[in-house]
């Protein structure tokens, strides 16, 4: 994503709105970590950090906002809508703070419940 200020243009990568969307998602209250579902064998898998930008999903609009798909895995026993909320709250307060990039909608996804 290209953004022009006064100064000259600011090109952001992908990688940017992905690590930080799934640091933020993954610090929130009864989330395991990201999820991603192989294709080799059809199971959830829990990303370990370095990898996590593969349950992390940006889709870029004309008007240089951006939404965002999560898939998660959460702890067993928590409020699934709460948790949802939360996340949907941080991810687009913090990505709008550290980039000045409106976040037009956080969908999240649970993949999977971990018990334990």
């Amino acid at each position: 994503m290209k953004i022009q200020t006064d100064k000259g243009r600011i090109q952001l990568g992908s990688g940017v709105f992905t690590n930080i969307t799934g640091a933020v998602a993954t610090s929130c209250y009864g989330v395991k970590g990201m999820a991603f579902r192989s294709k080799a064998d059809g199971l959830v898998h829990l990303l370990r950090r370095e990898s996590m930008s593969k349950g992390v999903k940006i889709i870029y609009h004309d008007d240089q906002s951006i939404s965002v798909d999560l898939h998660i895995i959460v702890d067993n026993g928590v409020n699934l809508v709460a948790v949802g909320r939360s996340i949907q709250s941080e991810v687009k307060y913090n990505v709008h703070r550290l980039t000045e990039v409106e976040v037009r909608s956080v969908h999240v996804c649970v993949d999977s419940m971990m018990i334990g």
